[in-house]
């Protein structure tokens, strides 16, 4: 089944499925099948298309999600950029913006990857 260009898995209950749309979690999800007045334990499968349709609007009227919401967070992304936030820097420079450390963290994300140590010795070739 697909919903809004998503496929949402059939055998799932509707509360469970709502969430693979990016912009959708479990609260949200909730407060959609209240909305709605659609049982959440229903089963992804069952929904008839009117059901589905009525998902459908009140998502697109009270929400942003998948590609709406993706352009945004990047639209707000660049605008912290432009301004130079030190968010914006942090941003630009690929490093953690919230305040994580980063002296023994976010390793890959400094591009500072290590092996693992062997023991120290250097093995002896056999003759």
């Amino acid at each position: 089944m697909r919903l809004m260009g998503i496929n949402i898995p059939d055998a799932k209950r509707v509360e469970a499925s709502l969430p693979y749309l990016y912009g959708i979690g479990p609260k949200r999800s909730k407060e959609i099948l209240k909305a709605t007045k659609i049982s959440p334990d229903k089963r992804a499968k069952d929904l008839t298309s009117a059901e589905l349709n009525s998902i459908k609007d009140f998502i697109e009227k009270h929400y942003k999600v998948e590609g709406e919401l993706r352009n945004v967070i990047k639209q707000n992304i660049a605008l912290l950029k432009d301004i130079m936030a030190y968010r914006g820097i942090r941003h630009m420079k690929k490093l953690p913006v919230r305040g994580q450390r980063t002296k023994t963290n976010s390793r890959t994300v400094r591009g500072n990857v290590r092996k693992t140590a062997g023991s120290g010795k250097r093995k002896v070739d056999l003759k």
